[in-house]
Order: C-alpha cells, then sequence, then structure tokens
C-alpha cells in the first residue's frame, strides 16, 4: 500500500482528498491519505511564498522531508480592480474570519466597476527524493454587491460564476466541482501523480 501526506491540519480538506485517493486506487494501487497530524508534524507551516505554488511546495515539502510522498494544496481569490489582491491572503485578508474577509472585499470593491475576478487553485507534490511539481486551476468569475447562497465558504457568497449562472454559494457541491478551481486542479493533479507513478 503508498501512504500519501497531505499537508494540511483541515479534517474537511482531508475528506476531499481521500475521495480523490480512493478515486485513482484502481490506477496506483491500495493507498492510504494521512494528514500532518498522523506523521507527528503539528506545528504550523510558515507560508513565505509570494505565489500559491511557492506556498504549495513549502507545505508539501514538510511531509516530503520525512519520508512521505505529500502533497499540498493554496488557493484564494484574485481580483482584478485590486491589482490581484487579496491573492494568497485570502484566508487572512481582514485578520478575521470569512465575513470579516468578505465584508472588507466589498467595502474594497465599492467604487469599482471591474468585478472581474478568479479564483486560483494549485496542488503541489513533493516526492522524498526531492522531485516536485505543481499544478493550477482558475475559474473566472464577477463579483456581486451582495450575498448570494447559503452553501460554500470564504468568498462563494459574493463570487458569481456565469457558466453556473449562479454564486458558488448557490451551487451543489457537484456543480461546483465541474467548474471550480479546486476540482480543475485535482484533475490535473491526479493526471500528473498517475504518469509518474506509473512511467
Amino acid at each position: 500500500m503508498t501512504t500519501f501526506v497531505l499537508a494540511t491540519h483541515n479534517p474537511h480538506k482531508l475528506r476531499e482528498f481521500r475521495v480523490l485517493i480512493s478515486d485513482l486506487a484502481d490506477r496506483i494501487g491500495p493507498a492510504e491519505l494521512l494528514s500532518l497530524d498522523d506523521i507527528g508534524a503539528t506545528g504550523d507551516v510558515e507560508e513565505t511564498g509570494t505565489t500559491f505554488e511557492e506556498n504549495a511546495l513549502i507545505k508539501a515539502r514538510v511531509g516530503a522531508s520525512m519520508g512521505y510522498i505529500t502533497f499540498a494544496d493554496d488557493s484564494g481569490l484574485s481580483v482584478d480592480a485590486l491589482d490581484g489582491a487579496p491573492g494568497i491572503y485570502s484566508a487572512r485578508y481582514s485578520g478575521g474570519d470569512d465575513e470579516d474577509n468578505n465584508q472588507l472585499l466589498l467595502k474594497n470593491m465599492r467604487d469599482k466597476t471591474d468585478r472581474t475576478a478568479r479564483y486560483v487553485c494549485a496542488i503541489a507534490c513533493v516526492f522524498p527524493d526531492g522531485e516536485e511539481f505543481t499544478v493550477r486551476g482558475e475559474c473566472e468569475g464577477e463579483l456581486l454587491h451582495e450575498y448570494r447562497g447559503n452553501g460554500g465558504f470564504g468568498y462563494d457568497p459574493m463570487f458569481y460564476v456565469p457558466a453556473l449562472c449562479k454564486t458558488f454559494a448557490e451551487a451543489t457541491l457537484d456543480e461546483k466541482n465541474t467548474v471550480s478551481h479546486r476540482g480543475v486542479a485535482t484533475r490535473l493533479f491526479a493526471a500528473e501523480l498517475i504518469r509518474r507513478l506509473t512511467k
């Protein structure tokens, strides 16, 4: 059995990636996915990168340094009218929670006519021998002036996706996964992981 580590302490993210690994079992054989907590890496990883890819690699290298094939993701919202902000600082944009972040974004966008934005997700994989790769998924959308929908998290209530004709917070998980930045990145990651493990 192949053991992978997801460089996270987030149980929701771990569940999502466990589904991915189980879906790949017929191609890569039996596999298990552990978290950083499971391998004893309990401290916070300082994300000092300047891009989503750099931060994902920083996190993934923690597990790889302990002998595991490790992957990590870093994602956020990039708003054109704000020169790409909040970007890599999306989760800590306001210094508060999701609601604080959303309110600050609404405030900063109050007089902006260009509402285009995109969600970005970078996934990095690092092997114990130092081999590594990254993939990126993006989802184009626009920011509304108010919230719509009760689902999702982060900036989902105001992120309108033309391809779905609704916000991410109004979409079902299946609908969201078909077009989301994480869905796109996950599919690219799965294809590349299979290629490297079966070459």
